[in-house]
């Protein structure tokens, strides 16, 4: 899976992310919209300047892409969000 760079941080492709999700695609880009699925975006630094981080929320999922400058993924976490009591 390849992201698209941009000077404003990455893009991804609603259906790479969908799968990554395991949702169809049409829910991702209505989620999107909706503010269900948020997004942040991190710019390595010191020994991970070049590289970028990318983590996707929706409920308690997180998903997350470590890509480098050309938008090639690097790594992919998933995982479960536990609420603090």
């Amino acid at each position: 899976m390849r992201l698209e760079a941009s000077d404003d941080g990455m893009t991804i492709n609603a259906a790479d992310l969908a799968r990554l999700l395991e949702l169809p695609e049409a829910d991702v880009k209505r989620m999107m919209r909706a503010g269900t699925i948020t997004s942040r975006f991190e710019r390595g630094e010191g020994e991970d300047a070049g590289r970028f981080r990318l983590t996707f929320f929706e409920g308690d999922r997180r998903i997350r892409l470590i890509v480098d400058g050309s938008g090639e993924v690097l790594q992919t976490s998933r995982s479960r969000i536990v609420p603090p009591n």
